[in-house]
């Protein structure tokens, strides 16, 4: 490759990229911390700031908001640049973005478990943090929207619509969903109520799934992986109907999470068909990203970070399967409230999220920093190893566990009473939920492989200059 990275603004891409990397440890590790608290309830030392509601919203919170997010806005600020040829729009105000976003994660990291929250799923924080997630977000989305506008090409590649979509989808969700009444500077009340405050959190809860964990993913893959294919998206053509097919109906389907609920009917079957039509633009999308790969077969036989890209598509398949699977009313009365749910969003957060950040970052970090090849590649191996053993684990346990438990919990006398107490349904969870823990401590442990062999692999790196992609 010729070196030639002086020409874009790669900076504040490798902090975005260093802040990722951190906090997908720091997150990742507390989920295991309130594994283990499930199976060893003691383990919260009878401390009112480490229980598990109070760092279970900083677990999801890391990993959405400091991982997730962080690996968004560094990839998108890069990509922006390479397809349209351009510099970021301004480079101060990339920089303000950076540590706006840091400033809003310690904030998250003081007050949540201080209990601080507004108790709405994956919307905790209050009211004060919310209006600076806001200026944050709109400073992002000037530099990235001003930055296609500057760009000196006429085409917009895939990828941009992707993140455009997150940026401008997660805007709207947000801010409406934390419409709120402060009542101090600590507490607010939502102004939604009832049947209303349900239907709007689960618009915006499903769709940060959809397009901060989904569609934000997918536009960088669709970069990542032809890069490391060394071929050409399998389809074009495909790539912009998988766009539009989310677009279109990923907004709809929020409601399928209120299903036997006080919700109106029609509102719950809008959920439920939407969900189910999902499954088309989905795979159509995992095909594509999967045949892309496959193109170059020789490779793909050696490459562990092909093999990584890869999982990454077929856990995508299984988690698109499991969503419609779950929305349908029948299964839904089996697994809603069960293990089963929580076993469905790792499984997706660990194998699809996880594992597409994972392999973005062993081929992304190295050539930020100059380099081509990893430290260590029997590293490499071990850790593809390690994560799936750990993602089998976790997601077959809670499998098992929520099928179990649903059952149980259903299960009834002739008379209408309860075949099993709810003391009998936590007792046969309980060595699941040992195999749980067992499953996250190996993913984690992956993770500090990984850390460090890309340390090594940019210790290597002679005078920072980064390679062009």
């Amino acid at each position: 490759m010729s070196q030639g990275m002086e020409l874009y603004d790669v900076k504040v891409v490798r902090y975005f990229i260093i802040a990722a990397v951190g906090w997908a440890v720091a997150g990742m590790f507390i989920g295991v911390v309130l594994a283990a608290q499930l199976y060893w309830p003691s383990l919260n030392f009878d401390s009112e700031y480490i229980q598990f509601g109070r760092l279970r919203p900083l677990h999801t919170s890391g990993v959405i908001f400091g991982f997730v997010v962080n690996m968004l806005m560094g990839t998108s600020l890069y990509i922006v640049q390479r397809t349209g040829q351009t510099r970021l729009f301004n480079q101060s105000l990339s920089w303000m973005v950076f540590w706006g976003w840091q400033l809003v994660l310690f904030l998250a990291l003081v007050t949540l478990p201080l209990g601080y929250t507004t108790t709405k799923e994956y919307a905790e924080l209050e009211w004060p943090i919310d209006i600076l997630i806001v200026l944050i977000w709109v400073l992002y989305a000037v530099l990235f929207f001003g930055t296609i506008a500057k760009r000196k090409v006429n085409h917009i590649f895939v990828a941009n619509w992707f993140f455009g979509a997150f940026i401008l989808v997660v805007a709207m969700i947000f801010i409406l969903n934390n419409l709120a009444m402060p009542v101090s500077a600590t507490k607010s009340y939502s102004i939604f109520a009832g049947a209303q405050d349900a239907i709007i959190q689960w618009w915006w809860g499903h769709n940060a799934v959809g397009f901060l964990l989904t569609a934000g993913i997918i536009g960088m893959n669709y970069y990542f992986i032809p890069k490391i294919s060394e071929r050409p998206i399998y389809s074009y053509r495909l790539s912009v109907i998988h766009f539009w097919g989310l677009v279109g109906f990923y907004t709809w389907a929020g409601t399928h999470h209120l299903l036997y609920s006080s919700v109106p009917v029609w509102v719950q079957n809008i959920g439920i068909v939407m969900s189910l039509i999902l499954w088309l633009p989905s795979w159509g999308g995992a095909f594509n990203s999967a045949m892309t790969l496959l193109q170059n077969r020789p490779k793909l036989k050696t490459d562990y970070i092909m093999w990584f890209f890869m999982s990454s598509i077929l856990y995508y398949c299984l988690a698109t399967f499991e969503g419609p699977l779950l929305a349908i009313r029948w299964f839904n009365m089996l697994a809603h409230n069960t293990e089963w749910v929580i076993g469905h969003v790792h499984s997706a957060a660990l194998g699809w999220v996880a594992m597409s950040g994972i392999a973005m970052f062993y081929y992304f970090i190295p050539r930020l920093w100059g380099q081509t090849q990893l430290w260590s590649n029997k590293l490499l191996k071990c850790h593809f190893w390690l994560a799936h053993l750990g993602i089998m684990l976790y997601a077959v346990a809670l499998w098992v566990a929520g099928i179990g438990e649903g059952y149980m919990l259903l299960a009834q006398q002739e008379n209408g009473s309860l075949v099993y107490s709810f003391v009998e349904a936590m007792d046969f969870k309980a060595p699941w939920l040992f195999m749980r823990f067992v499953g996250g401590c190996c993913f984690v442990f992956g993770l500090l492989l990984m850390v460090f062999n890309l340390f090594k692999t940019v210790s290597l790196a002679k005078g920072g200059t980064a390679y062009a992609e």
